[in-house]
């Protein structure tokens, strides 16, 4: 086993605490839903890695959108949102129902959107994508037209 930590070395970064009120929605957003950041270059300095909240509230829906060349890991917090994305085959609507618990990844490029089909509660996710910046390109549909 090989011992890479050196605390007695110059120059390693202390930790960040990014409380739940100081998260921000001067993000990237896509109509139908509420994104806010946590950790970004703006709030703690990261480099490599960008992570949130989304809240979709209850009947509601985001618009098309994808995140580029950002791969995107999601963590169901609360609520029963659906994310819903084109079958490349058949071009048909596929519809993944994650619950409370259950993580979905997101490919790059991928179009999609999230669905609360729920009337009466908001369903909220952490996020953590690939890239530092939240790279969001809202889209006229799945397809892109």
């Amino acid at each position: 086993m090989t011992d890479d930590f050196h605390p007695d070395l110059p120059g390693h970064a202390p930790l960040r605490h990014v409380a739940s009120a100081a998260l921000d929605a001067g993000t990237a957003q896509t109509p139908g839903m509420r994104r806010l950041a946590a950790i970004s270059s703006s709030s703690v300095g990261s480099q490599e890695l960008w992570m949130g909240q989304t809240h979709v509230g209850a009947g509601q829906h985001s618009g098309d959108h994808h995140h580029g060349e950002a791969e995107t890991a999601i963590y169901v917090v609360s609520g029963h949102p659906e994310f819903v994305f084109l079958d490349d085959e058949t071009g048909d609507e596929v519809r993944l129902r994650p619950q409370p618990g259950d993580y979905v990844f997101v490919p790059p490029y991928t179009p999609h959107r999230e669905e609360n089909n729920d009337p009466d509660a908001e369903a909220v996710v952490v996020i953590a994508r690939s890239t530092q910046e939240a790279i969001v390109v809202n889209l006229p549909s799945l397809r892109g037209d």
